[in-house]
This record gives structure tokens, C-alpha cells and sequence, in this order.
């Protein structure tokens, strides 16, 4: 059975902890605040293909700290980078995240590193309050070499869906071209793995 693994990142309040919740539940939370990073585990069927599948949530990336950020490359076969159409600091905030993916993304393949990066422009339901156009999104995506959604958690469930679906066949795409790692960090990754809805059930 394959394990594929999932960083999600972005500014906090951009919608990651929704996006993700939204997918695996499909329910919607609304206002959610985390102080603590949890990696999300679920097994699921993706083209007839059983997957165990980690989805890391860490809470609110800053774009301060490059090893952290290097350690979850080491870790993650795929990123789903998250903004807000309707806050052009979080998109500026993805746009230095997806530079510093793509900065540790040179020394390996060109099909791997093109198919493990998604930027998600989320909040489409703002669209009223945008301040970055979807053509902004495309862009950014585009040079990048990845691939682009603008959606909302709150109203898209479907979207959310597809756009997960084609992270997770692309992660596993890209993981058959890399060595497995055991990165140095996975102690500590061990001690986020927890039941976080049982934990978090008022919140939902």
C-alpha cells in the first residue's frame, strides 16, 4: 500500500485547516484557530489504488524559517500552498513560499518537482472583498511550473474534492521517481500524529 504525504501551507486564517476538514469530512468549519501543527491520516481508494495518506497542516507558516520548510520537503511528496483572494498579503506570503519550494525543488527531476506543487487561491465566496485577481493566481502557478484551483471551503465541496484527488495522484506520480527518506525530523513528526477530530470536536 502506498503512503503519500501532503504539506499544506500558507498564512494563518487563509482557510488550510477548512480546506483540508472540508475534504476529509466534508463538512465546513468556519472561524478555526489552531496553536498547534497535526498531521491529518487517512486511508482511501484513488483509482481503484489503496493509499494511506498524511496530510500536514503546521499551523501558520511563516516564511521566516527555511529548515523548517526543508525539513517538510524532505517529508512531503506534494504542497498544496493556500492564499486568500480576498488578502494580498497572504498571496504575497504563498508567492515567497512557493519561490523557496522551487529553490529546493532544482536538484531533482523536472517531472517530479512540476507535479508537486498546487497553489490554491481559496475564499472564492469573498470574491465581493478580492484584492487578487485570478489571474494573478494563474501566474504565480504557471511560474512555478504547477498547477492552479480558486475555490472556496466554504461553498465548493466538490472542488475541494477534485482538487485533493489530483494532489494526492500527482504526489504518488512524483514519489515513484524519488528514494523513500526517513528524514531526521521524524521523531517529532511521530508526536503530532494524534486523533485530531476527537481532540477538536467542539470546533467543528
Amino acid at each position: 500500500m502506498n503512503d503519500i504525504k501532503i504539506t499544506v501551507l500558507g498564512s494563518e486564517g487563509v482557510g488550510k485547516s477548512a480546506l483540508i476538514v472540508r475534504f476529509l469530512t466534508r463538512r465546513f468549519i468556519g472561524e478555526y484557530a489552531s496553536s498547534s501543527e497535526c498531521i491529518y491520516r487517512k486511508r482511501l481508494s484513488i483509482d481503484g489504488r489503496q493509499l494511506n495518506l498524511e496530510l500536514y497542516d503546521p499551523c501558520s507558516q511563516t516564511c521566516e524559517g527555511k529548515s523548517s520548510l526543508n525539513d517538510q520537503m524532505q517529508w512531503a511528496d506534494g504542497f498544496v500552498v493556500v492564499y486568500d483572494i480576498s488578502d494580498r498579503s497572504s498571496f504575497l506570503a504563498a508567492k515567497a513560499i512557493i519561490h523557496l519550494i522551487r529553490e529546493q525543488h532544482l536538484g531533482m527531476t523536472k517531472r517530479d518537482a512540476d507535479s508537486a506543487v498546487f497553489l490554491v487561491g481559496n475564499k472564492q465566496d469573498l470574491c465581493h472583498m478580492r484584492e487578487v485577481e485570478r489571474e494573478e493566481g494563474q501566474h504565480l502557478a504557471a511560474e512555478a511550473k504547477g498547477h492552479f484551483y480558486e475555490l472556496s471551503a466554504a461553498e465548493h465541496c466538490q472542488e475541494v474534492a477534485l482538487m485533493f484527488s489530483k494532489v494526492i495522484r500527482n504526489a504518488g506520480l512524483s514519489g515513484k521517481f524519488k528514494e523513500r527518506r526517513r528524514p531526521s525530523g521524524s521523531k517529532s513528526m511521530a508526536k503530532l500524529i494524534n486523533n485530531v477530530f476527537g481532540k477538536r470536536r467542539k470546533s467543528v
